[in-house]
């Protein structure tokens, strides 16, 4: 039997899922695939250089495709007889998941989980979610929000605000955000931290997810709300918590429900994968909609394809999460395509969580991150 290995992240969204399409591939093929796991933290800023060198297959986040592309480190997917399929997927894509895992004409991924900064509400506590920003702080100002606003979501929320509006951080080579961009969307950031628990400054979507969904209570108000936090079909599903999860479009902005940081994740192979050729068919296999909407989403997983993001099962049976944030999804907005971006991401990220403490002012935070985007985000887009 051909064994393969494999690296993701820590939870039944990014592992037990596959884990069961494994299963299900080694009985259909012979071909086995042994997965590890590593931190959701780990999963957005580790460097692949390390991970490639010791795993055939790897769950990634998009932004780090352009780097790996141009050290070499990620084997292209197109070209080696599968074109077809890489076809088909592209044309099955939700937004613009699909294409975040290519570059330069080549590509290094497939978006076998789709995800975005969405809303998500109980609504048990809170029939509706609000539909704008000063229902959104209205409730904050009951008690009722939460808002995971540690240094890779703080910056994520910075991110989707600022496209929202039509101003994109790094929308100008060498550049960040000017003053006058960025201070609408630094003025609503203050304004959330200063209605929302003082632990959402150190928290993730599954952290907030987890409360939202448990009994906890804070104050005279119930939490049932969160407007930007990255969606967890696993939340919507009945049995998995002790309370279901609602998740939903963003709250509308100047452009509506556009311009939500895109997400999710990708399997792509190792450069020096043992088996190139079983490591491929099995991303191939593992991204097709017969597994996406079967085995891999039945164990946890939250498919990245429209085929299935359209199933009737799967929306039935997740309280409507695919249909009921698709139109977000569809609007996301794609990261900076530069070598430099992940390095920028991770020095400014702590910067925005300081700033919302208080312990840098926004002047600070701007200053900082233009001098640091005039070193690392001069690179243009492939």
């Amino acid at each position: 039997m051909t064994t393969l290995r494999g690296i993701t992240w820590e939870h039944p969204r990014g592992y037990d899922c596959q884990v069961a399409a494994a299963k299900e591939h080694a009985r259909l093929t012979g071909v086995e695939v042994q997965w590890d796991l590593r931190s959701l933290q780990a999963f957005a800023d580790e460097p692949l250089a390390d991970l490639t060198a010791r795993y055939d297959l790897l769950v990634i986040d998009h932004p780090h495709v352009p780097l790996a592309a141009a050290e070499g480190l990620l084997a292209p997917l197109d070209g080696a007889g599968h074109d077809d399929q890489l076809a088909a997927l592209a044309a099955d894509a939700v937004g613009a998941s699909h294409a975040s895992y290519a570059h330069d004409g080549r590509q290094y991924g497939l978006a076998t989980d789709s995800a975005a900064q969405v809303a998500v509400h109980r609504p048990d506590l809170l029939p509706t979610a609000p539909s704008g920003w000063e229902e959104v702080l209205e409730l904050a100002e009951e008690g009722r929000v939460l808002w995971p606003a540690k240094p890779i979501d703080a910056w994520s929320t910075l991110a989707t605000l600022a496209a929202n509006r039509g101003t994109p951080v790094a929308a100008r080579p060498g550049e960040f955000l000017s003053a006058e961009e960025a201070a609408p969307v630094l003025d609503l950031m203050h304004r959330l931290a200063e209605r929302v628990p003082e632990w959402c400054l150190a928290a993730n979507p599954i952290e907030v997810a987890e409360a939202l969904a448990g009994d906890r209570t804070d104050g005279e108000g119930r939490w049932a709300y969160a407007p930007l936090a990255y969606g967890y079909t696993n939340y919507s599903r009945s049995g998995f918590r002790t309370h279901r999860l609602k998740y939903v479009d963003i709250p509308a902005g100047p452009r509506g429900v556009a311009g939500s940081q895109l997400g999710g994740a990708g399997v792509a192979v190792s450069a020096r994968a043992g088996d190139l050729d079983a490591a491929r068919a099995y991303a191939l296999w593992v991204a097709s909609p017969e597994v996406q909407s079967g085995v891999y989403y039945d164990a946890g997983g939250q498919p990245g394809y429209a085929s299935s993001w359209d199933d009737d099962r799967l929306n039935e049976d997740s309280w409507d999460f695919f249909r009921g944030t698709r139109q977000t999804l569809e609007q996301a907005w794609v990261r900076p395509r530069t070598a430099g971006y992940i390095e920028f991401q991770d020095t400014v990220s702590p910067w925005v969580t300081a700033t919302l403490r208080g312990e840098l002012t926004d002047e600070d935070l701007l200053r900082r991150a233009g001098e640091l985007a005039a070193r690392v985000l001069v690179e243009e887009d492939a």
